[in-house]
């Protein structure tokens, strides 16, 4: 049994493990003594964007599920019962692992058919990892989708493995999961339909995964200083320029993560998503120009299955490609012209 307690994350290496079992240790050591609910403060918040951007600094796969986690047990807190607050936050002092499952499987959609549950979700991170999935369901005519808590460990799905065939995140379990005839009583429904999509938390939790791919930058940071010095090409006055830029780059996006923060806390909610837009914009550029960087200072050897770093820019690649990146920029360009967002100081 693996010991959580430490909030340190280097003392393990992934591959003395096997994935899902170091997944879950992750979850669990990251998890520790964290409020599961809303950030009640600027504080509490920043408390939570430095354990997300650790996550994606040591593993980005690690990253992506622990965001889930973190993004399920906030949600139950917010629109669940008391009484599945309290078995939620029980099962994570436990070790459970939480997770959203939302993203729809065209052929094999999930729906009600009287009291069962037939169908599925695409883009399941966490299959075969996870304890507890909370999972969006269009009942009957709804415009709004319904949140039902699923206990995985009760009422596992059948996971289809060999679909998740990409490069980049292979690690974060990733597949796309269906039941037959679940009993509809064997599911906990989470608030009310069109609860998930309310503002500002839907669109300002997006906050979560920029802290990780903020984490992810500082990791391609990492991996070329180490491979430089390693290599002893540190010394090089083109690798110092481009391992200046890397930290540059690293640095902004640490800056952005916590500017956005101060945002959530000072702006009125109806900004609140725009500065997080910009925040999801600039990310994804900084992040974009340091896989560039990276590739220029250590070349074809990155690309090598064996190298520290190929793992990182592979899953940093795929984890950027978070939906509708444009429409985040028009959001940034729209609030900019209205006067809503400023540049200060």
């Amino acid at each position: 049994m693996l010991d959580p307690s430490p909030l340190n994350l280097g003392d393990i290496d992934r591959r003395t493990l096997d994935n899902a079992t170091f997944l879950r240790w992750g979850i669990a050591r990251l998890g520790q003594n964290l409020a599961t609910g809303d950030p009640a403060n600027a504080d509490q918040m920043l408390a939570l964007l430095r354990r997300l951007y650790a996550a994606g600094r040591h593993d980005l796969a690690l990253g992506r599920l622990f965001e889930g986690h973190v993004d399920a047990l906030q949600i139950i807190e917010r629109y669940g019962s008391a009484e599945c607050v309290r078995q939620a936050r029980a099962h994570a002092r436990a070790g459970a692992s939480f997770g959203v499952w939302n993203a729809p499987w065209r052929d094999k959609p999930l729906v009600q058919d009287g009291d069962r549950l037939h169908g599925g979700k695409s883009f399941a991170s966490g299959a075969g990892v996870l304890s507890h999935a909370l999972v969006t369901l269009h009942a009957g005519q709804a415009e709004h989708v319904q949140l039902l808590l699923v206990d995985l460990v009760a009422t596992p799905p059948c996971v289809e493995t060999g679909w998740w065939d990409i490069n980049g995140m292979r690690d974060s379990e990733t597949h796309r999961v269906y039941w037959q005839d679940l009993p509809i009583d064997r599911v906990q429904p989470i608030g009310t339909p069109g609860d998930y999509e309310r503002l500002p938390w839907f669109a300002t939790g997006a906050l979560r995964f920029v802290a990780v791919q903020a984490g992810g930058i500082a990791a391609v940071f990492d991996g070329v200083r180490g491979h430089l010095t390693a290599a002893g090409r540190d010394g090089d006055p083109h690798q110092r320029r481009r391992l200046a830029r890397l930290f540059t780059l690293a640095q902004s996006a640490a800056a952005i993560c916590r500017d956005t923060r101060d945002a959530l806390f000072v702006e009125p909610a109806d900004r609140q998503a725009a500065h997080v837009a910009h925040a999801r914009s600039a990310i994804y550029d900084l992040a974009e120009e340091a896989l560039v960087l990276a590739q220029q200072s250590v070349g074809v050897a990155a690309h090598f299955h064996a190298h520290p770093l190929s793992r990182v820019l592979t899953d940093l690649m795929v984890y950027l490609r978070q939906p509708a990146p444009d429409a985040q920029r028009m959001a940034v360009a729209e609030a900019a012209a209205a006067g809503q967002l400023e540049p200060a100081l």
